[in-house]
């Protein structure tokens, strides 16, 4: 058989590189993440429009779309040690990570809490909803909806709320409210214990 011409083999060569590509975004956007600590109630992940079963011990895939049914909650482990608890009525999207580098999550629905232990090294993540932009550098946060509002708050660490072209740096034991999607981020404020527990509740903490 003889040898392609020069310009077949750039073509060859060249395809073969962008399958290759094809290949290794799949494979990544295939890889194992995490793991489901606790489920309860009925949670799933949508596959091919359908929606299966998640499991606790069951695996977190990256680009996995993960539901909560009604009264449901679910606790993931995204690496070594970023744990996400997700309320009930909640659809989030794990559009990127990667273990000790971060990465972004998508928040449809419903609410959250991003807890990474105090001291453990700071993580690049984004968290985007609807109503704007939280940049998460390795804290614990809770947000979603409460009181008739998007409200982000903050036990330990700090995150960057953006909203409606205005940044709010929130701090320890502080929160903040954005009224609709598109609009600034409120005011920053103390939250009182009431409120805390009350949001937390909303997740299945105690």
């Amino acid at each position: 058989m003889g040898r392609l011409p020069v310009g077949r083999r750039e073509f060859v060569a060249g395809s073969l590189l962008a399958i290759a590509s094809i290949a290794s975004r799949a494979a990544a956007a295939n890889a194992i993440i995490g793991a489901a600590d606790e489920v309860r109630g009925t949670v799933s992940r949508k596959i091919g429009g359908k929606n299966a079963p998640i499991h606790a011990g069951a695996d977190i895939m990256d680009r996995d779309f993960i539901i909560t049914g009604e009264e449901s909650f679910a606790a993931l482990t995204l690496g070594s040690d970023t744990k996400l608890l997700l309320g009930s009525q909640t659809q989030l999207l794990v559009d990127s990570f990667i273990a000790g580098q971060g990465g972004t999550i998508e928040l449809g629905t419903g609410r959250l809490i991003f807890d990474r232990p105090q001291g453990a090294p700071k993580l690049d993540l984004a968290l985007r909803t609807a109503f704007g932009m939280i940049g998460v550098r390795g804290t614990k946060f809770f947000a979603g909806p409460n009181r008739g509002a998007f409200a982000v708050f903050v036990e330990h660490g700090s995150v960057d709320v953006t909203g409606g072209g205005v940044t709010r740096r929130v701090g320890a034991g502080e929160g903040v409210d954005i009224a609709a999607p598109g609009a600034a981020p409120g005011p920053v404020r103390r939250w009182g214990q009431a409120r805390i527990s009350e949001a937390y509740a909303s997740v299945g903490v105690r």
